[in-house]
């Protein structure tokens, strides 16, 4: 993608803009643009250029979200790069019990042929958006943050750090977690830590996964295992999210590498043989937090702007990808009917669209949290009782698989593969 920031004063209105170019925010942008073409629609980030080209982890994307993808024209470039997950197994264990029951296990299909969920790389799956965007003639401005905007009643301005400003119908805050323009527009939100950090690192491994993701409750979190594509020259590979203590996390990855290898040996297990590190680990701390509004006048949040929460799911970029559809065919609908596109009205029916489900989803995270990362005795009894009764139950785990598989609920088009 090429550099626009010489440029972002010689375009100074357009319909739509959108901060942040992670897959949010592209995935946003491509959406409007492919479904009305009218629009004009840019974007703008405070990343340096090709920041995300660095990105070494991977995302699992559920099968809602590849059928968002293959209709915006990007999934067949992905495709090739994707890893299959063809089956899901659950375990509640401590790291040294040398057994480890199988409580609740998942086939890897909502259909024949489609995989509930696939790992993609996060630089294939940002790489795929950019290009589609530069097709679409969707302008990116790299390397510089908004600073400030401000709204009136035929739109809203919107001021970048170096001074130039861009006028628009719309401004999408996809700007992350910790999203500025949040605070700038005034949105409150719900907030708390976990004391947890995400331990995330990329294992070679000697055996094939076979496409098998696994995830370990642990007393201090999740240990999950998820298969990625192997390498060019046959390694075997799985991403991994390894969930524990803060303080304990923070020593992990900024230890000796010796002890790190130990720890995750001892999680891991030796089923898929010798395994070693293939990247540097990094620790993100963890906590839930959720807007209270996902607009306000001229602004829709989107992705992690509008809601963090904890990874025990794996829900996180497809509850964005929800965002980025049910916003799309409400601004695009709108502009069909000649409707103002950043107009209050035309923006709470996004709102009303997606804060259940997302605080729904934030909530569940947060009780499975709890309920899974301890030692209690009781607890654990109550809990492995009910894995084991969904095991024994094909309904019931149908229903959690198209949960798990976006598949369910109020979707938009685009989450079922249909055009705008």
């Amino acid at each position: 993608m090429v550099d626009r920031k010489a440029d972002a004063a010689d375009k100074t209105s357009v319909d739509v803009l959108v901060a942040g170019a992670g897959y949010v925010g592209l995935a946003a942008a491509v959406s409007l643009k492919q479904a009305r073409p009218s629009l004009a629609v840019a974007i703008v980030d405070a990343a340096p250029a090709g920041v995300w080209q660095k990105d070494g982890r991977a995302s699992a994307i559920a099968a809602a979200a590849c059928r968002m993808l293959e209709q915006l024209g990007v999934w067949d470039e992905i495709a090739p790069e994707a890893q299959a997950i063809t089956e899901m197994i659950i375990t509640d264990s401590r790291a040294a019990d040398p057994v480890r029951p199988v409580f609740l296990t998942f086939e890897g299909e909502v259909a024949a042929g489609e995989p509930f969920a696939h790992m993609v790389a996060n630089r294939v799956l940002n790489g795929a958006l950019r290009c589609r965007a530069e097709k679409l003639g969707i302008d990116v401005i790299e390397g510089m943050a908004v600073s400030a905007f401000d709204t009136n009643g035929a739109g809203i301005t919107v001021h970048l750090a170096d001074g130039a400003a861009l006028k628009a119908c719309l401004l999408v805050a996809a700007d992350g977690v910790n999203s500025k323009l949040r605070d700038m527009a005034g949105i409150k939100t719900v907030k708390w830590e976990y004391g947890q950090s995400g331990i995330v690192c990329t294992v070679a491994h000697e055996r094939p996964h076979n496409g098998r993701a696994e995830e370990h409750f642990l007393p201090a979190g999740p240990f999950a295992t998820l298969p990625l594509k192997p390498e060019e020259d046959g390694t075997n590979r799985s991403s991994i999210v390894w969930v524990e203590r803060t303080e304990d996390a923070q020593k992990l990855v900024e230890g000796d590498e010796f002890v790190f290898e130990h720890e995750l040996e001892q999680r891991f297990g030796l089923k898929l043989g010798e395994i070693r590190v293939a990247d540097k680990p990094r620790a993100w701390p963890l906590g839930l937090i959720l807007a209270r509004a996902f607009v306000a006048p001229r602004i829709a949040l989107a992705g992690d702007a509008a809601h963090g929460i904890h990874p025990i799911a794996g829900q996180g970029l497809n509850l964005g990808f929800k965002d980025v559809a049910a916003l799309a065919e409400v601004v695009v609908e709108a502009d069909r009917l000649g409707q103002d596109i950043g107009a209050l009205d035309v923006l709470e029916r996004y709102q009303q669209w997606r804060r259940f489900d997302t605080l729904q989803m934030g909530v569940t995270t947060d009780v499975l949290n709890r309920l899974f990362s301890n030692d209690i005795g009781p607890l654990r009894a109550v809990r492995d009782l009910g894995l084991g009764i969904v095991e024994r139950m094909p309904k019931l785990k149908d229903f959690f698989i198209r949960q798990a598989s976006g598949l369910s609920g109020d979707m938009p088009r685009l989450l079922k593969g249909e055009a705008i």
